[in-house]
């Protein structure tokens, strides 16, 4: 728009020593207007004024101060994107110019994630109440009335430049908590997983397993909850809470535990009908070691209950449920069906399975496609049908996994 400064002889804006407004006529010290622990030559201001004669006089203003780094563009349809490139600490704006008003470049400049919070000085003449207040709707800061009041001007600009280092201050601030946040519960995470990794292991080494076991079957539960639409979260939490599923072995006595007898004929055909290695070993016991056995799994939960955490309470639903069967002859509640919590069904699969096909002190390793067929055999029984055949899609990853944590010969 059309200079809307005081009339002042062009060779006065020439001269860079501003002899109408030097410090000492204007009745303060230069000191005064220093931004309190802030280097002003160091912050960015941009103006935005289609008068090149309006722009030269508040860049005198402003470089007499020591505000060295003042940029300046007369073309408002580029404004934003030159706010976007130099992303200056402070604006000043006018509000009347030709083809995009000041109003207009403000309204983009808060709809920007990246500029919305840029402090923003609105110059004009016009003293309409109705301008004002569609500014500050918008979210204009502050104003100055032209032609410009350099006593004006100065404290305006001080104040919002350390509103502005203040919020850069918070700014950072908040980014290193969350940084340090991440940090530390990253490291949480991890001790959650080596604590479980170790309760794990310390299960299975009880019965003279080599803890590849539980890693097996941590893999087998998530690619069953993956090929069954869960999310990244839910795959991730089962993975390392079904290692934990034979918790409850620790409080199992060795005569119990360890007990190494051949299966004989017969058994080996119970074993193969009921689909599950737990079932067989618990019927090579007398009544009193059954139900000895049978405690694991509220043992391994009542381990698992007394922590708060997300992790181990999946963990504590697997380990009380992972030897319910869907037809409801399981234990130690008989639940069927859909009672039975979906991470205790996916473990259970998961852990047949991994006893089928690994060899074990009482049997040899079954042939994959025979352990295939097992599980075929229990859907509907033993196992949920809807599990089994997410676990049988996975078949090529349920052969990496077993060849990667394969035991040791």
């Amino acid at each position: 728009m059309l200079a809307e400064l005081e009339p002042v002889a062009e060779s006065t804006f020439s001269d860079l020593d501003l002899k109408g407004f030097s410090s000492a006529k204007l009745g303060f010290k230069k000191t005064d207007w220093s931004i309190p622990c802030q280097d002003t030559s160091l912050q960015k201001i941009f103006i935005i004024d289609d008068e090149e004669l309006n722009i030269r006089v508040a860049k005198k203003y402003l470089r007499t101060w020591g505000f060295e780094r003042v940029d300046s563009t007369t073309d408002p349809a580029n404004a934003v994107y030159r706010i976007q490139q130099e992303e200056p600490d402070l604006i000043l704006l006018d509000i009347m110019m030709p083809e995009v008003s000041g109003l207009q470049i403000l309204e983009e400049l808060r709809s920007d994630e990246s500029t919305r919070h840029l402090p923003v000085i609105i110059l004009t003449a016009h003293a309409e109440e109705e301008i004002k207040h569609e500014a500050l709707e918008l979210g204009a800061n502050d104003f100055l009335s032209k032609p410009i009041d350099p006593m004006d001007m100065l404290p305006r600009v001080r104040n919002l430049l350390a509103l502005r280092a203040q919020q850069n201050f918070l700014l950072r601030s908040s980014e290193m908590l969350e940084a340090e946040v991440r940090r530390r519960t990253a490291a949480l995470v991890k001790a959650e997983q080596n604590i479980i990794n170790c309760l794990a292991r310390a299960a299975e080494y009880r019965d003279n397993d080599t803890g590849r076991h539980v890693i097996r079957v941590g893999g087998y539960a998530a690619l069953i909850a993956e090929a069954m639409g869960f999310d990244e979260t839910f795959v991730k939490l089962i993975q390392d809470a079904a290692k934990l599923h034979d918790v409850g072995k620790i409080g199992i006595p060795d005569s119990i535990l360890l007990k190494t007898g051949k299966l004989d004929p017969d058994e080996c055909s119970v074993m193969r009908k009921h689909c599950s290695m737990g079932i067989h070993v618990l019927q090579q016991c007398d009544e009193s070691d059954f139900e000895a056995f049978r405690r694991h799994v509220q043992m391994g939960a009542n381990i698992l209950d007394e922590i708060d955490s997300p992790l181990l309470a999946l963990a504590s639903r697997i380990a009380l449920t992972h030897h319910e069967k869907w037809d409801g002859s399981g234990y130690p509640f008989g639940l069927a069906g859909e009672q039975i919590p979906m991470e205790g069904r996916i473990t259970a699969v998961a852990d047949v399975f991994d006893a089928l096909s690994t060899r074990r002190p009482y049997k040899t390793a079954f042939p994959l496609e025979k352990c295939f067929a097992i599980l075929m055999e229990g859907k509907g029984t033993h196992f949920d049908p809807q599990v089994v055949d997410a676990f049988l899609s996975r078949k090529d990853t349920v052969v990496a996994i077993q060849m990667r944590y394969s035991e040791p010969e």
